[in-house]
């Protein structure tokens, strides 16, 4: 099954930077626009490896960027544009944020099985 939610990663280890936010009430403001170029950007970067993402109603969101190495994310983190989107984030959009950087030592799934004839 092929599911476009999750990102498709390659054997660890690789890096995961985990932002966790929460939406500051009020109107998008730019918000959405700003978060798909910061996607668009990262995808263009050697050691962006994919992206999931997710946010409740509350604006309570997390999204996690895989990056093949230390160094990708620190480019990465570097970027003049990610930066200024970031203080604009701090300035505007978020309440809170907090980001983890972490090595993925191990990384499996599991699918249920579609449904089949029943005899």
């Amino acid at each position: 099954m092929t599911d476009e939610t999750f990102a498709r990663l390659p054997e660890p280890p690789y890096w995961a930077v985990v932002f966790s936010s929460r939406r500051r009430p009020g109107p998008d403001d730019g918000y959405a626009a700003a978060a798909q170029r910061m996607v668009d950007l990262a995808a263009t970067y050697d050691g962006f490896l994919g992206i999931e993402s997710a946010r409740d109603g509350d604006g309570f969101g997390i999204t996690v960027s895989y990056w093949s190495s230390p160094e990708a994310v620190r480019a990465w983190k570097h970027d003049a544009e990610h930066t200024v989107t970031r203080e604009q984030g701090r300035a505007a959009w978020y309440d809170h944020y907090e980001l983890r950087v972490a090595r993925v030592e191990r990384a499996y799934g599991w699918d249920a099985a579609p449904p089949g004839p029943r005899g």
